[in-house]
């Protein structure tokens, strides 16, 4: 069993798998469990093998999502990923810069939303004679 992750030294390489329509998403061998969730929860899912070695993890857009869908939810992880600090490898076929307009769009907004509102500055103190 290859993982691409691993081999291109990436946190994630999502592609579609040669000859079918399956778009992988891997992560490099022992991945941390963040990692793992946070694709799970941007909608791919998570799949295991368990071998007399290593247990291989990976994820796969869901089978029952159109070629199209597929290429959406592919795109539209980035950002989430990005903005996590992950570094992430999609081949040009399977980017949908519209969707990944969105994605950002959506990902800068969900920030704003869910990080704590800093303080307004103290007004100056004024200067009396």
């Amino acid at each position: 069993m290859g993982n691409r992750a691993d081999d291109e030294g990436t946190d994630v390489e999502i592609y579609r798998k040669p000859l079918t329509d399956t778009v992988h998403a891997d992560t490099p061998t022992g991945a941390p469990e963040q990692l793992l969730a946070l694709l799970d929860s941007l909608g791919f899912e998570r799949k295991t093998a368990v071998t007399a070695g290593p247990v291989y993890v990976w994820h796969e857009a869901p089978a029952h999502l159109s070629e199209d869908e597929k290429k959406r939810l592919a795109t539209r992880a980035i950002p989430p990923l990005l903005m996590a600090g992950y570094e992430v490898y999609i081949p040009d076929y399977l980017f949908d810069p519209a969707a990944y307009q969105q994605a950002v769009h959506e990902t800068r907004a969900h920030q704003a939303r869910t990080q704590p509102q800093k303080p307004a500055p103290a007004p100056a103190a004024s200067a009396t004679a």
